[in-house]
Formats: structure tokens, sequence, C-alpha cells
């Protein structure tokens, strides 16, 4: 419960501080985001319990990525993380999950996540920013990825990429689980020499 407790504060600051930054209001940040107002207040007072969807959103419209929304400071030059030490940040009703494992720094941060699908689980997602790119690539089992409404069959061992600005959807397939690591590259954030 105090890991839980801890990943809210962490949560409330960074979103308050990137709204901050932004010089956005509650109302044009919940505006933007489509979350209601009374959802970020919570949020940035340590409560409540902001969904996968929320998260994604609101870190498109802030312009960073969902880890450095969620993250404390990095310490050190070298992070290795264990898939055991994070917690999955959407859990699908077959025992589908995902893990955000980490965002590299820089000015177009990527972040890497495992994904875990079962046969016929799925997971929509609404259009990213523009300039967002995600690749699937499959380490084990099959799954169908949708964009823009096409369907496209990946397996293990392949790799696709994608705008990640219009519609898309993961969906597990085949007869077995589906085991996948997805990167999404941000576009560079406001200053940064691109």
């Amino acid at each position: 419960m105090a890991e839980t407790e801890a990943a809210l504060r962490t949560l409330a600051h960074n979103v308050r501080a990137a709204r901050t930054r932004a010089g956005l209001s509650l109302d044009e940040l919940g505006r933007r985001a489509k979350v209601s107002k009374g959802a970020l207040v919570g949020l940035e007072k340590a409560q409540g319990n902001p969904n996968f969807a929320t998260l994604v959103r609101l870190a498109d419209t802030l312009g960073m990525s969902v880890s450095a929304l969620v993250e404390g400071p990095v310490e050190g030059r070298v992070r290795v993380v264990s898939a055991d030490a994070v917690m999955p940040l959407w859990a699908g009703e077959k025992g589908g999950e995902a893990r955000l494992m980490l965002t590299t720094s820089g000015p177009a941060p990527v972040e890497i996540w495992r994904w875990k699908l079962e046969p016929g689980e799925e997971y929509p997602s609404h259009p990213h920013q523009s300039g967002v790119v995600e690749t699937v690539s499959v380490t084990a089992g099959r799954m169908v990825l949708v964009v823009d409404g096409t369907e496209h069959a990946v397996e293990a061992g392949q790799t696709a990429t994608f705008d990640g600005d219009a519609p898309h959807t993961y969906r597990g397939s085949g007869t077995g689980t589906c085991h996948l690591i997805m990167t999404v590259h941000l576009p560079p954030g406001p200053g940064s020499a691109a």
C-alpha cells in the first residue's frame, strides 16, 4: 500500500509540474486531454486511481512520456529494470498486461513496454500526438495489429512499425499467449534541438 501511495504522490507532483510548465489551467488540461476537472483535481492531490488510457491522454497532451508522469528522478548512468519490479499499467480481462519498463532520456525519448496478450484479448488505443511512432516486436505467439481499421498479422520473430497518430488496437490471436516488446518513439519536446 505504501508503494501505491508513493506512486500516486509522484504522479501528482509530475502532472502538476508539467501542467504549470505548460501554462495550462486545470480546465484547459482537462479539455485538451478529455479528462474531467474533478479527476484532475483528485490526481493532483494524489487521490484516485487513474486508468492507463487517462495517463496516455495526459502524457500526450503535456507532450511527455507516460513514464515521465509516473517515475521519480533517474539516478545513475545505467538503469537495469526487472519486469517483476514494474507494476502493470494495463491488465486485460483474460490475464494480459502491459508494463512500461523504462523511458530513455534525451530530446526524443523512447518508451520500452513489455506486453502480454491472451488469444482474443485486445487493447484499443486512441491516436497519439503527431510525430509518435510505435513498433511492436512479437517474441512469442501471434497478434493482430489494427491501424486505422486495417488488420495486420504479426507473428513471433516479426516487427511492425506505424505512425501512432491513427486509432490502433493490439489483439492477441492464435492459440497461445502473445508476448511482445513495444517501443513508443516520442517526438522531440519543446525547446529541444531536433
